[in-house]
């Protein structure tokens, strides 16, 4: 297990930035509106080969009666009881604020290393205003602008002087990641919390909440993947502020970089025209799915054939593709919860499924000669061979017939459903390809 630096401190100090910086990314969201950064975002860093896990924490605000900034102090105080080295950011721009002190009076008792960062030095002009830190008791400043870089170096030197010698976690890029997406407020960072067993990502009645994808490392019950949380993703004329666009940016990412995605539907709300987007842009990305229809347990009076009868509408409305699993749930009750990871699972392994060519072979050339492409223009279409390709993003046959140009869309769907009756490819798209025999 890697060593765990927390970046803590007052809003608006550049905590993010100092964090894109570090990791070289930029998965944490930068805005000059204060409270950007409500959850816990962790990521890797690379310095000198020395690997540590940095993690960026919201803006510290005691005694607030906001629900927001209630939730981020206990994220911070959670990150700080996680980390080994924790980065106190301060604005050297705005010298000492009350903000300042009270997390500097928390720092104190905190039996771990801390090191003041004075961020927002700009010019070398600005070093002389880091002296009055000195006032925090926490030894000396280290003087940077995470913005353009400039003192970073030697602030990575001092954090590996202060890391203790642990083996590194080596990051497995063949793990499965599992994307949790869907419109606001349908329930995602609970369902997050739930499979982790602990309050991983910021839940409140409000929509919008979550604004980064944030990556859970799940390795419960012989399962190995990563959990990501996401923003919630509204039509574009609903968005009104440009900091919830670059949120459902990093949604959209985070679908673009998975494998599998849980797609969350509200049960009280029904299947609506947003979620036919999102359905599409997860098709559109060749992307593996599981539809789950969240918040079961606030339907009234519901039987057996209700369930059917709600899973019917969905498939209707999301035709022609309709080869994937439904799953009613509830985070609450945590009802059917840990169904939707194995069928997660179950979903990636058929998006990596191959097909022996003598197997396929066996079944299409006999079906294709009983049931023939239509003759075109008075000319007679023959299939002659069908192979998988190795090594593609999605399940993909090549059929090698006389007259590729001639077999239409109806044909290669009629193809694709007796594949995926016999086969079993539920929740992945396939695509089939015709081409000069």
């Amino acid at each position: 297990m890697s060593n765990l630096v927390a970046i803590v401190g007052r809003p608006n100090v550049g905590k993010s930035t100092l964090f894109n910086r570090l990791t070289q990314s930029r998965r944490a969201i930068v805005n000059e509106e204060a409270g950007t950064t409500r959850d816990r975002q962790y990521g890797k860093v690379d310095w000198n080969g020395r690997e540590f896990s940095i993690i960026d924490t919201g803006g510290w605000v005691p005694r607030s009666n906001n629900v927001f900034e209630e939730e981020i102090k206990r994220q911070v105080l959670i990150a700080m009881e996680e980390a080994d080295v924790l980065l106190f950011m301060v604005d050297i721009l705005s010298g000492v604020t009350d903000l300042d002190l009270a997390v500097a009076n928390m720092l104190r008792r905190v039996s771990k290393p801390v090191i003041l960062v004075s961020n927002k030095a700009d010019n070398f002009d600005l070093h002389s205003q880091a002296a009055e830190f000195y006032s925090f008791g926490l030894g000396d400043p280290s003087i940077i602008s995470a913005i353009n870089g400039s003192g970073t170096g030697d602030l990575l030197d001092e954090i590996s002087l202060r890391l203790k010698d642990q083996p590194l976690e080596v990051t497995e890029e063949n793990v499965p990641r599992l994307a949790v997406v869907g419109r606001p407020n349908a329930g995602k960072s609970s369902l997050v919390n739930v499979l982790m067993g602990e309050d991983r990502t910021l839940v409140t009645d409000i929509p919008g909440t979550t604004r980064d994808s944030i990556y859970s490392r799940y390795t419960k019950f012989d399962h190995d993947f990563y959990l990501v949380d996401t923003a919630g993703i509204r039509k574009k004329s609903k968005v009104s502020e440009d900091l919830e666009y670059y949120s459902v940016v990093r949604a959209i990412r985070a679908i673009e970089n998975s494998d599998v995605c849980i797609l969350m539907i509200d049960a009280t709300r029904g299947i609506e025209s947003q979620d036919l987007n999102i359905f599409s842009l997860i098709q559109k990305n060749k992307k593996g799915i599981v539809m789950c229809v969240n918040k079961w347990d606030l339907i009234e009076e519901k039987t057996s054939k209700d369930i059917k009868t709600f899973e019917a509408s969905i498939r209707e409305r999301l035709s022609p593709f309709v080869d994937f699993p439904i799953i009613f749930t509830s985070t609450v009750t945590k009802q059917r919860i840990f169904k939707i990871i194995e069928t997660a699972n179950a979903v990636y392994h058929n998006k990596t499924r191959k097909v022996p060519t003598h197997q396929l072979n066996e079944f299409f050339l006999p079906l294709i000669e009983n049931y023939p492409p239509p003759a075109l223009k008075g000319k007679y279409i023959r299939i002659k061979y069908v192979t998988q390709l190795p090594d593609t993003q999605v399940p993909t046959f090549v059929f090698f017939a006389n007259l590729p140009q001639y077999v239409k869309e109806p044909y290669l769907r009629f193809l694709e459903n007796k594949l995926r009756a016999t086969w079993d490819f539920s929740g992945t798209p396939i695509q089939l390809f015709m081409r000069q025999k």
